[in-house]
C-alpha cells in the first residue's frame, strides 16, 4: 500500500495512450469522414469541437448509470441482511438516499462525482439522519483519484464542514471503475476479496472516517475521528465487502485562528500512519 490519500492510482500506461491519441486526433481528425471540408475549414467551422462535446456527453457516465450502480450495491446489502431497507430521497432534497440500518438508525447518503468540482460543496445533512455519508462515484478513466480525493477532503469538504458546521460522518470512494484495467486496486493485489454485485466485480470500498463532531477553532479544535463501529452504514459496507481494518482511513481536521483567518490542517491516517497531511490552510469556500 502506498503513502497517498487513496491507495489506487490511474493506470499510467492507459493515461499515456489517451494523451497520445488525443494529440493525434487534434491534428488528423480532418481526414476522417465525408464532411466535405478542407483542413482549414474543418478546424474553424466548429464541427470538430461540436463532435468532441457530443462524444464527451455520450461517454461520461450519466446520473442514471451511477444510480443503477448504487441500486445494485444497496440491494445486495439488503438481500444479505447488512441493512434493513433503503430508499431514494428524491430530487427535491440535498441528499440522495436514506438507509435504515438494522438497529433502526437512519443514515443519509449524498452521491457525488470525482470530488474535484464545486458540486462537492453542495450538500445538506437532513434532520432525520443519525448518520450522514458522502459517496464518490467517479467513472472518468482519465481522472487522477489521488488528486481528486485530496481535493475533495481537504479543499472542499473540510471547508464546508467547518464553516457551515455540517457534520459529515464519513466518505466512501467506490464505483464501477474500481479494479478495472483503468484503475487497478492495490488492495486486491494484497489479497482483498472481489465481490460480484450484479454486472460488477468490486473490491472493498475505500472508507474515510471523519471527525466525530464538528471542528471549531474556539471550542473543538481537534475532534477525534469516528471509529468504524461508530458509523453503522460505513461498518455495513466494510463488513459486507470484505474490508480490512488496516485499510480504513481516519481523517482529522485541526482548526485554529491565525489573525483574522480560520485555518485547518487536514491529516489522513491509514494503518495508524500518516499518509497525507496539509499545511495550515485558510478556509476559502468556492
Amino acid at each position: 500500500m502506498t503513502d497517498a490519500p487513496i491507495p489506487c492510482v490511474a493506470n499510467a500506461e492507459l493515461r499515456n495512450r489517451i494523451e497520445a491519441f488525443a494529440e493525434v486526433l487534434k491534428t488528423e481528425a480532418h481526414k476522417l469522414g465525408n464532411h466535405g471540408l478542407d483542413e482549414h475549414e474543418f478546424y474553424n467551422s466548429g464541427l470538430f469541437r461540436g463532435v468532441i462535446e457530443r462524444l464527451r456527453g455520450q461517454f461520461s457516465a450519466s446520473m442514471a448509470e451511477k444510480r443503477d450502480f448504487v441500486r445494485h450495491v444497496l440491494n445486495y446489502m439488503q438481500d444479505r441482511g447488512a441493512i434493513k431497507d433503503w430508499s431514494s430521497a428524491g430530487e427535491s432534497n440535498r441528499h440522495d438516499y436514506v438507509v435504515e440500518l438494522n438497529n433502526g438508525r437512519k443514515a443519509a447518503i449524498e452521491l457525488k462525482g470525482c470530488l474535484d468540482g464545486n458540486n462537492t460543496n453542495i450538500f445538506e445533512r437532513p434532520n432525520i439522519a443519525q448518520e450522514f455519508v458522502v459517496w464518490s462515484v467517479c467513472t472518468n478513466p482519465g481522472a487522477n483519484p489521488r488528486h481528486n480525493v485530496w481535493s475533495g477532503i481537504h479543499t472542499r469538504l473540510s471547508a464546508e464542514i467547518i464553516s457551515r458546521a455540517q457534520q459529515v460522518d464519513g466518505l466512501i470512494v467506490w464505483d464501477m471503475a474500481c479494479n478495472t484495467l483503468g484503475r487497478p486496486c492495490p488492495k486486491v493485489a494484497l489479497g482483498s476479496p472481489v465481490t460480484t454485485v450484479g454486472p460488477f466485480e468490486l473490491p472493498p470500498p475505500c472508507i474515510y472516517l471523519f471527525p466525530s463532531t464538528v471542528p471549531s477553532a474556539r471550542n473543538n479544535p481537534n475532534p477525534p475521528p469516528h471509529k468504524i463501529e461508530d458509523v453503522g452504514l460505513l461498518a455495513a459496507f466494510h463488513t459486507t465487502f470484505g474490508g480490512q481494518d488496516e485499510h480504513l482511513n481516519s481523517v482529522e481536521f485541526q482548526v485554529a485562528h491565525q489573525g483574522v483567518e480560520t485555518v485547518r490542517t487536514t491529516i489522513i491516517r491509514r494503518g495508524g500512519q500518516i499518509v497525507r497531511q496539509s499545511a495550515a490552510t485558510p478556509i476559502q469556500r468556492s
